[in-house]
């Protein structure tokens, strides 16, 4: 478990970077959240059950279960963040903090780390009742001689997490709408977020300080 000190090392490194030069910032910045997001995911882990705790985050062509959950979850949050960048008139491959490939939406990838968390939360609840017999093993190429048994949720349970994914970018967060109410949904919070960084890229606002919701588990 990260400790307090070890959090408080973090963010005096971070408000420490200096730099007028964009590319040297950026890298020292990833190299800081790299070591923070293997912590982070340390931590995340033990909040699931044994049988599904994977040894390690793994992102692209992942062999166990449990990181391919994670990522569908984060590819359903990465195109909604894709729409609210699109509706907002805002460039989705020219981002800040992650660097610009070719296609690689950059400014989409920059934006959910601002909701991964909220969908860490639904993907550890889910997780809860998932059972060995949903998921299903499949062969797959994983280079041009060589194939791999990966491992994902089957077709029944895929549909019922997509369906209950759903429901929860649809739940509601304590966290006021633009115009009136106090409350709002999260997907209507990732459009207003979008349209908020717009503003102030347009010099229509004078800051912008994304706005954070809790989540209990």
């Amino acid at each position: 478990m990260a400790s307090n000190h070890d959090m408080v090392a973090l963010r005096s490194k971070v408000h420490s970077l200096k730099t007028s030069d964009l590319d040297s910032i950026r890298k020292k910045l990833t190299g800081i959240e790299g070591k923070f997001t293997e912590r982070y995911f340390r931590q995340i882990f033990q909040l699931l059950p044994e049988e599904l705790r994977p040894e390690r985050r793994k992102k692209f062509k992942a062999y166990d279960g449990t990181n391919n959950i994670f990522n569908l979850a984060y590819e359903i949050l990465k195109w909604k963040i894709y729409r609210a960048i699109i509706s907002a008139k805002l460039e989705p491959y020219l981002g800040f903090l992650h660097s610009v490939q070719y296609g690689k939406p950059s400014l989409v990838c920059d934006l959910q780390e601002l909701f991964r968390y909220l969908v860490d939360a639904f993907v550890i609840q889910y997780c809860q009742g998932l059972k060995e017999s949903d998921f299903t093993v499949k062969s797959e190429s994983v280079s041009r001689k060589k194939k791999g048994k990966r491992e994902y949720l089957n077709d029944k349970e895929t549909r019922r997490m997509m369906k209950d994914l759903e429901g929860f970018f649809e739940s509601k967060v304590e966290i006021p709408l633009i115009r009136h109410g106090q409350k709002q949904r999260i997907e209507t919070l990732i459009n207003e977020e979008a349209l908020l960084l717009a503003k102030y890229m347009r010099n229509e606002k004078d800051n912008w300080i994304p706005r954070i919701a809790s989540f209990n588990l």
